[in-house]
Order: structure tokens, then C-alpha cells, then sequence
């Protein structure tokens, strides 16, 4: 599950490892997820340790009786120094890396940040050891960030990471993608596997109210 919105977000800011609070809408977004994410009723639940990520999973926990387990290794991709600059700034300023991200090549955010590879062996650790954690037949609940979890969910599904840049994007303000063991036969060997059951699923808005991730 990705957080709610931040006021960072709605000011089109990069964020990284910028621990940027929950705005307005995203607090409301968190609350209208909670209850249909904790009907789930995940065994247990572990987020990044970065506040936006971190509060929205605290309004989960608020409904199920749990405690969150903070982790780092589920933060956002590191951005360096991009991190607190808008869109427009970022492409003034480093328009060739720009260019490089946009034609699909994994080069270094920020100059000093994280590579989509670096991140991906970060963010895969940490969900080994969730999965390392559940009882079979068991679910968890892994609140972090829009890179962050394409990347972890790529990995798991043994997905080149470039392509699922461009075939998942991220996860929009507040919804998440469900990931459920499975099986291949081929052949006559069966082999464990990943399978991708949903992605990008919301909470409907009423009326009048902004959508998730606006």
C-alpha cells in the first residue's frame, strides 16, 4: 500500500528519503482506506519508517489492535539532491539525466541518490523477511512508497524492472496492489512463484470529494 497524499506531493516536489508530512487530503485518504484495508485482516504490518508512510499505516493499526513494525529498507527511492526541488527545477537543472530516465535507463537520482537496481536489492530483503514471517495462508500488509513498491513487486514477480516502469507506473496517493504465492507447472515441474492478483486498487470517492492522489 502506498501513503496518502503529502504536501509534497501536491506541490509536485521530489521526496526520496524527505520525510514530508501527510497533507489534508492524504490524512483523509488514509482514513477512508483503513477500514476496507483492515477487513483484510493481515496478520501483521510492517512500513517504512518515513512518516507518510509510517501514519498512514497507523490508521490501519488504529482498526486492527496492532503495532506497526517501522523498517527502512521500504523508503522511497533515494533521490539525493533532488530531494526538496519541484519538477520543473530538476529538469532545469540535470535536463541530460532526465532525458536518460525518460528513454528507460537506471541512472543514479540526485547524483548522490539511488539506482532502481540499489533500491530493488533494498526493498526485496525487506519483503523477504515479511514473507519469512507469515504462517502459510497468512497475509501482510506493507505500507510504503509509489517507486518503492513497483520495484518490490517487479522483483517479486521476476519482472525487469525497466518494463514495469513502464507497464505499472506507481501505485496512485493511498491504493495498493495484492501479491499471492502460486505455482508453475511446466513441463512437470512445479516451480513457487509470484502471481500479481490486483494493482492499483482504491477506495471509491464521494461525491465532491478530490481524488486519491490529486
Amino acid at each position: 500500500m502506498r501513503h496518502g497524499q503529502t504536501v509534497d506531493n501536491a506541490a509536485g516536489i521530489w521526496q526520496g528519503h524527505r520525510d514530508s508530512a501527510l497533507s489534508g487530503v492524504g490524512l483523509a485518504q488514509a482514513e477512508r482506506a483503513a477500514p476496507v484495508v483492515a477487513a483484510l485482516e493481515p496478520a501483521f504490518i510492517v512500513s517504512s519508517d518515513l512518516q507518510r508512510a509510517a501514519i498512514t499505516a497507523d490508521h490501519v493499526a488504529a482498526l486492527t489492535g496492532q503495532r506497526v513494525l517501522r523498517d527502512a529498507r521500504l523508503r522511497e527511492v533515494d533521490v539525493g539532491d533532488w530531494g526538496g526541488r519541484s519538477g520543473a527545477e530538476v529538469r532545469e537543472r540535470d535536463p541530460e539525466v532526465m532525458a536518460a530516465l525518460g528513454a528507460g535507463e537506471d541512472v543514479r537520482r540526485g547524483h548522490t541518490g539511488e539506482t532502481i537496481a540499489e533500491l530493488a536489492v533494498r526493498t526485496r530483503a525487506a519483503l523477504d523477511d515479511v514473507i519469512a514471517a507469515l504462517e502459510p495462508g497468512g497475509l501482510a500488509l506493507v505500507v510504503c512508497h509509489g517507486v518503492t513498491s513497483r520495484t518490490g513487486v517487479a522483483s517479486l514477480l521476476g519482472l525487469d524492472q525497466m518494463l514495469a516502469g513502464k507497464i505499472l507506473w506507481g501505485l496512485d496517493n493511498c491504493h495498493w496492489a495484492t501479491v499471492a504465492e502460486a505455482t508453475r507447472i511446466a513441463g512437470g515441474d512445479v516451480t513457487p512463484t509470484w502471481r500479481l492478483d490486483h494493482w492499483n486498487v482504491g477506495v471509491r470517492e464521494a461525491p465532491g470529494h478530490p481524488a486519491p492522489g490529486a
